[in-house]
Protein backbone atom coordinates (compact mmCIF):
# COMPACT_ATOMS: atom_id res chain seq x y z
CA UNK A 1 0.00 0.00 0.00
CA UNK A 2 1.00 3.80 -0.26
CA UNK A 3 0.83 6.81 1.81
CA UNK A 4 -2.71 7.48 0.21
CA UNK A 5 -4.26 3.79 1.10
CA UNK A 6 -2.49 3.57 4.66
CA UNK A 7 -4.08 6.98 5.17
CA UNK A 8 -7.89 5.98 3.87
CA UNK A 9 -7.63 2.49 5.46
CA UNK A 10 -7.08 4.39 8.95
CA UNK A 11 -10.73 5.43 9.10
CA UNK A 12 -13.69 2.95 9.55
CA UNK A 13 -17.34 1.92 8.55
CA UNK A 14 -19.17 4.80 5.83
CA UNK A 15 -16.04 6.79 5.56
CA UNK A 16 -13.23 4.57 4.72
CA UNK A 17 -16.05 3.65 1.91
CA UNK A 18 -16.32 6.81 0.68
CA UNK A 19 -12.50 7.31 1.03
CA UNK A 20 -12.61 4.24 -0.73
CA UNK A 21 -15.13 5.15 -3.59
CA UNK A 22 -13.21 8.56 -4.51
CA UNK A 23 -9.91 7.10 -4.36
CA UNK A 24 -10.74 4.92 -6.84
CA UNK A 25 -12.66 6.46 -9.57
CA UNK A 26 -10.02 8.90 -8.88
CA UNK A 27 -7.19 6.88 -9.58
CA UNK A 28 -8.67 5.07 -12.82
CA UNK A 29 -7.60 7.78 -14.89
CA UNK A 30 -4.65 7.18 -15.96
CA UNK A 31 -3.15 10.31 -15.78
CA UNK A 32 -4.33 11.15 -11.85
CA UNK A 33 -1.74 10.25 -9.52
CA UNK A 34 -2.54 10.91 -5.89
CA UNK A 35 -0.12 12.11 -2.65
CA UNK A 36 -0.87 13.10 0.95
CA UNK A 37 -0.64 17.45 1.07
CA UNK A 38 -1.19 18.80 4.57
CA UNK A 39 -2.52 15.65 5.97
CA UNK A 40 -5.37 14.62 3.51
CA UNK A 41 -5.08 12.98 0.01
CA UNK A 42 -4.63 14.94 -3.00
CA UNK A 43 -5.21 14.16 -6.34
CA UNK A 44 -3.05 15.66 -9.76
CA UNK A 45 -3.19 15.68 -13.47
CA UNK A 46 -1.19 18.80 -14.39
CA UNK A 47 -1.74 20.40 -11.10
CA UNK A 48 -3.72 19.76 -8.14
CA UNK A 49 -7.78 19.08 -8.67
CA UNK A 50 -9.20 17.54 -5.95
CA UNK A 51 -8.60 16.37 -2.42
CA UNK A 52 -10.74 14.46 0.36
CA UNK A 53 -11.11 15.62 3.46
CA UNK A 54 -12.50 13.94 7.06
CA UNK A 55 -15.64 16.49 7.84
CA UNK A 56 -17.90 16.35 10.89
CA UNK A 57 -19.98 14.49 11.69
CA UNK A 58 -18.44 11.33 9.90
CA UNK A 59 -18.20 12.72 6.36
CA UNK A 60 -15.58 13.26 3.20
CA UNK A 61 -15.83 15.85 1.79
CA UNK A 62 -14.45 16.01 -2.06
CA UNK A 63 -12.99 19.41 -2.41
CA UNK A 64 -12.31 21.17 -6.15
CA UNK A 65 -9.48 23.45 -5.62
CA UNK A 66 -10.63 25.11 -9.26
CA UNK A 67 -14.27 25.06 -8.04
CA UNK A 68 -14.90 28.46 -8.63
CA UNK A 69 -14.12 28.31 -12.10
CA UNK A 70 -16.02 25.27 -12.52
CA UNK A 71 -19.56 25.27 -14.07
CA UNK A 72 -21.50 23.70 -11.28
CA UNK A 73 -24.81 22.78 -13.69
CA UNK A 74 -25.39 19.71 -10.97
CA UNK A 75 -25.66 22.26 -8.54
CA UNK A 76 -24.04 19.70 -6.00
CA UNK A 77 -20.51 22.22 -5.23
CA UNK A 78 -20.96 24.37 -2.41
CA UNK A 79 -18.48 27.25 -1.39
CA UNK A 80 -18.55 27.88 1.93
CA UNK A 81 -17.64 31.18 1.55
CA UNK A 82 -14.00 29.91 0.45
CA UNK A 83 -12.55 31.87 -2.86
CA UNK A 84 -11.47 28.98 -4.60
CA UNK A 85 -12.51 25.88 -3.66
CA UNK A 86 -15.94 24.10 -3.81
CA UNK A 87 -17.12 20.94 -2.20
CA UNK A 88 -19.76 18.16 -1.62
CA UNK A 89 -20.48 16.33 1.49
CA UNK A 90 -21.42 12.70 1.44
CA UNK A 91 -22.14 10.40 4.65
CA UNK A 92 -22.15 7.24 2.85
CA UNK A 93 -21.48 5.79 -0.73
CA UNK A 94 -25.11 5.37 -1.21
CA UNK A 95 -25.62 8.80 -1.21
CA UNK A 96 -23.40 10.02 -3.83
CA UNK A 97 -24.87 10.90 -6.92
CA UNK A 98 -22.63 8.50 -8.82
CA UNK A 99 -23.40 9.99 -12.73
CA UNK A 100 -23.26 13.77 -11.02
CA UNK A 101 -20.17 13.23 -9.60
CA UNK A 102 -18.66 12.01 -11.82
CA UNK A 103 -19.74 14.77 -14.44
CA UNK A 104 -17.86 16.33 -12.03
CA UNK A 105 -14.70 14.66 -11.43
CA UNK A 106 -13.91 15.03 -15.54
CA UNK A 107 -15.03 18.58 -15.79
CA UNK A 108 -12.19 19.38 -13.06
CA UNK A 109 -10.26 17.10 -15.25
CA UNK A 110 -11.09 18.65 -18.35
CA UNK A 111 -10.24 22.14 -16.54
CA UNK A 112 -6.66 21.14 -15.14
CA UNK A 113 -5.98 19.72 -18.87
CA UNK A 114 -6.66 22.61 -21.14
CA UNK A 115 -7.15 26.06 -19.12
CA UNK A 116 -3.57 26.69 -17.23
CA UNK A 117 -4.26 27.51 -13.20
CA UNK A 118 -4.42 31.08 -12.12
CA UNK A 119 -4.61 31.88 -8.62
CA UNK A 120 -7.71 33.79 -7.92
CA UNK A 121 -6.82 37.23 -6.74
CA UNK A 122 -8.01 38.24 -2.87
Amino acid sequence: MNKVEDYIYSFEGDQLEVLLYFHDLLTSFQTVTSKIRFKIPFYYQNTWVCYLNPVKPNKIAICFLRGYEMSNEQDILESKGRKQVQSAEFASVDKIPKKLMSEIINEALFLDETVPYQPKSR
